[in-house]
């Protein structure tokens, strides 16, 4: 069952994808049958989502300074919309963290902070700094979009990456001094389990195993996007392995 929308999308506009190049640029078929180039803001693969002639979802921006009036922001995979524009994710995260719409955090802050300076040198920033009114008690909660499944299965990452692996390392060092959090964003509405995907970067599951036995907290939360907003689902099971 769909529940009450966290985030609704500006009006979109159907078409479907002709091709995606320049990891910035997709070239894009409106159903009016006006062909225009949209921003990609996924700059990874894109592995299982990228299907040309998929129908996807686009917004238009009325800002004249923007170079590409048209962002990609879903794709529909086997009858599932993908969300594509990794800028919403947190977004959904901090209107949720607002709220405290997650049960596992809800009690555990009053403040939300963005974009907070941390790690070695302070040359990080984590995505959000959770604290009670007296900042004794922190929460550093870091935001990683998952778009890559294998049936009702999520997987993170869909290729190798040494950012994700540098934050999952920043991660695990705070604890278990601080409190850290890794939110898996599972951006579809089809998956009820997740696990790293070994298959794709063995290190970055080894990684986040290191960090779980250290103390590191996973909350892989589940949503589903469609052309009018974003809902939370709950929680998926969280596998430490790719079966």
């Amino acid at each position: 069952m769909t529940m009450s929308l966290i985030y609704q999308y500006p009006p979109l506009i159907p078409g479907r994808l002709i091709k995606r190049y320049k990891r910035f640029l997709a070239d894009i078929e409106l159903d009016t049958g006006e062909i225009i180039t949209a921003h990609c803001p996924n700059t990874g693969p894109m592995t299982g989502v990228y299907i040309p002639d998929s129908l996807v979802w686009v917004s238009k921006s009325d800002n004249p300074k923007r170079k590409l009036a048209y962002t990609w922001e879903m794709t529909q995979i086997d009858s599932t919309w993908v969300g594509t524009n990794t800028a919403i994710p947190n977004r959904v995260v901090k209107l949720a963290l607002e709220q405290k719409l997650f049960p596992e955090l809800a009690n555990r802050y009053n403040k939300v902070r963005s974009e907070v300076p941390y790690g070695k040198d302070k040359k990080s920033r984590v995505d959000f700094l959770l604290s009670g009114d007296d900042d004794r008690e922190q929460i550093y909660l870091e935001v990683k979009s998952v778009t890559l499944s294998k049936g009702n299965l999520a997987l993170f990452p869909d290729t190798v990456t040494t950012r994700g692996q540098k934050h999952l390392q920043e991660l695990t060092d705070l604890v278990p001094d601080t409190k850290a959090v890794m939110l898996y964003f599972i951006n579809r509405g089809d998956c009820d389990r997740f696990a790293p995907s070994d298959s794709c970067d063995r290190l970055y599951g080894e990684l986040l195993r290191k960090g779980v036995s250290k103390g590191l907290e996973v909350l892989p939360y589940r949503f589903e996007i469609t052309p009018e907003g974003i809902s939370y689902l709950g929680m998926a099971e969280f596998l430490q392995s790719e079966p």
